[in-house]
């Protein structure tokens, strides 16, 4: 089914892998539901957002954290669909792309939050790296089906793919190695599917930058969940407060309007109201967003590129001001380092037996079937390596723990017990 929406083309809805089957559900809505009820959108239920996951009930993980991005992904579409001058009823940005750009948005994030995927990329750092947004694209186009050796991808629409690629750097472009936010050196077909004879620009901060309007929504609806969130995550967990807040103010040189965001958060604090508080704050990021007309080498091939979004300064600065506060007072603490300390070596470890064990063949046949199946026709190191690293990646953060229980405590596990 195509849509009537003109503000999309059969350029847009173009699948990589070719036709697929269609419905009653148009492009953008397969690709959300097909998107949904793949294992690894379930997975994320059980992958730490800031707390490990599972460890009380009312803590955000992925699961909960992509949902939230959707909902507010989807608010901000409606209120540019019924506000923006530039946009009417046969010309309108789609809700079910922007649902399903943000429910992808972590789809590739390992276990143990962004420690997991800084120690992945450190693992990787010779065999092309890893990077949780490169990863989701990997997911997305060519691992999310199939079992052994049969592989594939999601075939999504161009739109969709689009929507989801916040880097479009590859590692190989860079002068050194960046930590996050590129491209793996073979994903550079991908770019060519979705910028096709287009001359990207070379430099790969300007290459980053260009962006679809859905996926500057998806990257807007993220930092307003997270930024929120944290906060309230990090009351809940005893690591913000009121006082605490108002120490950490002391060493800041915030601006006016910061200042004024910050007297507003420490009221709610001291009130114990910052459900209420944060649901109106969401309403406000959702409307300080604005449609705007953009030229750059890619506004040509789709609307998708001929618009982009603005958001307006005091909210950008009331976010930027919760996630230094979270930064801060959360993320540094010592509980938290510990538990980003303990992820790191639990990840390096189970790395470093799968690759001597089922690559450089010191005996033990250690991996599950299927990815033993994987490994044994992949033809280089390099290959093997980033099927491992697929293998790690997709773990929850307890199935992490689980394995590496039964590898490295004598004392753990049964020979019954699933690996």
């Amino acid at each position: 089914m195509t849509p009537e929406n003109l503000f999309y083309s059969e350029f847009d809805y173009t699948c990589p892998d070719g036709p697929r089957k269609t419905d009653f559900r148009t492009p953008f809505e397969i690709d959300r539901d097909r998107l949904i009820h793949t294992s690894a959108f379930r997975r994320l239920q059980a992958k730490t957002q800031v707390f490990l996951s599972g460890e009380y009930d009312f803590y955000r993980s992925r699961l909960t954290h992509s949902l939230e991005v959707a909902q507010i992904g989807r608010s901000i579409t409606r209120f540019l669909n019924r506000t923006s001058q530039d946009l009417d009823s046969g010309f309108y940005l789609d809700e079910s792309l922007v649902e399903a750009c943000c429910l992808a948005h972590d789809l590739g994030h390992p276990p143990f939050g962004h420690a997991g995927e800084k120690s992945l990329h450190k693992l990787m750092v010779t065999f092309g790296g890893f990077e949780g947004n490169a990863q989701t694209l990997r997911l997305l186009t060519s691992t999310i089906y199939g079992e052994g050796s049969d592989r594939r991808g999601l075939n999504p629409t161009r739109g969709f793919l689009d929507g989801i690629l916040k880097y479009k750097a590859l590692l190989s472009s860079f002068q050194e190695l960046p930590k996050n936010h590129f491209l793996y050196p073979d994903q550079a077909p991908v770019l060519d599917f979705l910028y096709p004879g287009i001359s990207l620009p070379s430099a790969p901060k300007d290459k980053n930058g260009l962006k679809s309007v859905e996926c500057q929504i998806m990257d807007w609806a993220d930092d307003t969940a997270y930024s929120a969130n944290d906060i309230i995550d990090g009351v809940q967990a005893g690591f913000i407060s009121h006082d605490r807040v108002m120490v950490w103010a002391e060493g800041q040189n915030l601006d006016p309007e910061q200042k004024q965001a910050l007297d507003d958060l420490a009221r709610q604090l001291k009130k114990g109201d910052l459900h209420r508080f944060f649901s109106k704050k969401m309403g406000d990021f959702i409307q300080s967003v604005s449609l705007i007309p953009v030229q750059n080498s890619v506004s040509s091939l789709s609307n998708r590129w001929s618009f982009g979004i603005t958001v307006s300064e005091p909210a950008v600065k009331t976010s930027s001001l919760y996630k230094k506060i979270a930064a801060d007072l959360v993320f540094i603490s010592p509980q938290l380092q510990q538990f980003e300390y303990k992820g790191n070596m639990m990840l390096n470890r189970l790395f470093s037996a799968l690759m001597e064990e089922e690559v450089k063949g010191k005996g033990f046949k250690i991996a599950p079937p299927a990815l033993r199946q994987r490994l044994l026709l992949a033809e280089t190191e390099a290959e093997k390596a980033r099927l491992i690293c697929d293998y790690l990646a997709g773990m929850t953060d307890k199935f992490a723990t689980r394995m590496y229980k039964r590898l490295f405590d004598p004392d753990f596990g049964s020979i019954v017990d699933l690996i």
